[in-house]
């Protein structure tokens, strides 16, 4: 379907609205002590997340706080041993404002180290461990980074963007055994630390079932947070989030304590009502901030449990839910087609998951989805890592991503120029309840834009003078569709919808088409430019079901019915697979580059010419025919 479309199926109305808040009734009050602490926060109060971190210590020193593949540490000893680590890069320098670059897979240690930068005033550069050579070196010298501590499992990662350590460089390593050649042993530094004070007390504990409650370990000095942790300011940075890089080079986001600590309050108690006996788990990496952030940050404001998975694996994921006793986990949504293309099971529902929250659950599976597994209340929400708000679905409403309270407006877009459109007054203008349009948002003191480390970067987020003299509004790149009472709808990123036929076609809208196509697995759809024609043209690269086959002539009679002519893909590539991101982003900029030639293309190819006959193989004779103008689609 295209974006001017209005599907009333994901209206929000005034009658769910009213049925929702009445089901959410009596946790109104947490809600509401959640909103005061919203209030709360100003950007030179002193909160931060390692005040907050030793304050749990203090309140719940036994209580569990992390779970991770049969260990287990209570809050506590987590806190100890990130204030041991804290004052190890003390040692070597680390000062509030500095940088210390992490590179890991998800574990412990990266968690604990995180914490440590936090205490100290200092900013944890979040490094993609999937990076490699030169995109690897630009992120590393983005963040000029005091610091660089590596698992493992990422030295080699790191071998291929530095082959060897520059000068003056600190290097910490983290594992078991000997650090490799140009690193410093972090495990080693922080038990110096430890004996140079006759506390040899072990941080990492586990036991044969890792969720029997155990006796307290008594911890003396240096179990203590630095000092500097009491003096570090809401609006002080703490992380620097990298983009996901679907194009071009990464950037650097910025993210401070008071947006970690508003996400934990608004998202984790207001939104999600997580308690103190709650278990999230969370198998998302933690370089994102749907870890790092929303998962982390709503753990921590409700003294909850945080079950941390290596990775994200289809096959283990309810094992994990079921062994930890999870009550809440967090989610992409490929993460819950992935999980929806398994085979169902008996168990599917044996569980004990109140809530799940995430982004990009797509309307054509919500509903499934839901009834699958039987997960009372799914919160969607919409938010970006450089962005100044959030939408959530707090009322757990079917296929929305929720609501917001601050200042946005969706404004009528170009996709031909990728540009808002302006008026004669050379003002925006916002479009009509259920139309699709671009996302913008203000900026103020209270939602200010704490942007990227690159000043430039930052300039080509903001649109100025958009609805007055003076005013400043945040791009994001989003084109949504208003729901009613202040919910909105995603609909595409602006340069994945494109135009063909005078008209726009959302790539998402025609992606959901394909994905109830039979024998296909995944689908990602993009335009590609046509020889003599103007727009660019709908193709699909299609990954199929082991097994199946792709039909050509039931493909097109398909989604000929299921969407409106000239957003029917006239071209379809059959590939193995989709390279993705670590966050599950299809990589669509290098189908887009190369395009549809089956001179260079060993994949299936397939065009329609005749919807009534339906694809057939696109062969080099009839591509020569559309490069010569002699075929006109």
């Amino acid at each position: 379907m295209a974006i001017s479309d209005k599907p009333a199926s994901d209206k929000v109305g005034l009658l769910a609205v009213g049925r929702a808040a009445l089901r959410l009734a009596p946790t109104a009050p947490r809600a509401l002590r959640a909103a005061l602490n919203v209030a709360l926060l100003k950007p030179d109060s002193a909160q931060s997340i390692g005040q907050l971190l030793d304050l749990q210590a203090r309140k719940n020193p036994n209580k569990d706080f992390l779970l991770f593949e049969g260990l287990r540490w209570n809050y506590r000893d987590f806190n100890v041993w990130a204030n041991r680590i804290a004052l190890v890069l003390q040692a070597r320098g680390v000062q509030h404002g500095d940088s210390v670059g992490l590179l890991f897979d998800n574990c412990p240690d990266l968690l604990a180290c995180v914490a440590a930068t936090v205490k100290l005033g200092a900013v944890a550069g979040m490094l993609n461990p999937n990076q490699r050579g030169e995109v690897l070196r630009h992120s590393v010298e983005l963040i000029k980074p005091h610091v660089l501590i590596v698992g493992d499992d990422c030295v080699a990662a790191l071998q291929t963007a530095f082959p060897t350590k520059r000068r003056g460089a600190i290097w910490f390593w983290v594992g078991s055994g000997t650090a490799p050649s140009g690193f410093e042993s972090l495990p080693d530094a922080v038990s110096s630390i430890v004996s140079s004070v006759g506390n040899d007390v072990q941080c990492r504990l586990s036991t044969a079932d890792p969720l029997r409650r155990r006796k307290a370990v008594p911890c003396e000095f240096p179990a203590s947070p630095p000092p500097q942790t009491q003096k570090i300011k809401a609006s002080d940075p703490c992380f620097l989030i990298f983009t996901s890089g679907t194009t071009g080079m990464p950037k650097a986001s910025v993210m401070t304590h008071m947006r970690w600590l508003k996400s934990g309050y608004g998202i984790g108690q207001m939104a999600l009502r997580l308690r103190a006996d709650d278990v999230f788990y969370c198998p998302l990496p933690f370089y994102h901030n749907n870890a790092l952030t929303l998962s982390w940050s709503a753990v921590m404001t409700s003294g909850a449990t945080l079950a941390m998975a290596r990775k994200f694996s289809a096959s283990k994921f309810w094992d994990d839910i079921r062994g930890t006793r999870a009550t809440a986990f967090v989610y992409i949504g490929e993460l819950c087609r992935y999980l929806l293309a398994r085979p169902p099971s008996a168990m599917d529902k044996t569980h004990n998951i109140r809530v799940a929250i995430g982004n990009g659950l797509r309307a054509e599976i919500w509903d499934e989805f839901q009834a699958r597994f039987g997960i009372a209340h799914i919160c969607e929400f919409y938010g970006s890592s450089e962005g100044n708000l959030v939408f959530i679905n707090a009322l757990g409403l079917s296929r929305t991503a929720g609501f917001s309270a601050q200042a946005y407006a969706i404004v009528a877009f170009d996709t031909h120029s990728e540009q808002a459109m302006r008026d004669g007054r050379g003002f925006m203008q916002r479009v009509p309840r259920g139309e699709s349009g671009l996302l913008i948002t203000e900026v103020t003191a209270g939602s200010p834009f704490d942007g990227y480390t690159d000043a430039s970067a930052n300039e080509a987020k903001l649109l100025r003078n958009v609805f007055k003299r003076g005013d400043t509004w945040i791009n994001s790149g989003d084109l949504v569709r208003e729901q009613g009472f202040r919910h909105i709808a995603f609909v595409d990123r602006v340069g994945d919808t494109f135009r063909w036929k005078g008209e726009n076609v959302a790539t998402t809208e025609v992606e959901g088409a394909l994905a109830t196509l039979d024998g296909v697995e995944q689908g990602s759809v993009y335009g590609v430019s046509v020889p003599h024609a103007d727009g660019r043209a709908g193709m699909a690269a299609l990954v199929m079901n082991a097994g199946a086959k792709f039909n050509p002539r039931t493909a097109a009679q398909h989604l000929t019915q299921a969407l409106p002519a000239y957003a029917v893909p006239l071209f379809i590539r059959l590939i193995s697979a989709h390279e993705t991101t670590a966050t599950f982003k299809i990589r669509k900029v290098d189908l887009k580059q190369q395009g549809f030639d089956p001179t260079t293309i060993q994949d299936p190819l397939f065009i329609l010419r005749d919807k009534q006959k339906g694809y057939e193989p696109l062969t080099a004779a009839i591509y020569a025919e559309l490069v010569r103008g002699n075929l006109r689609l």
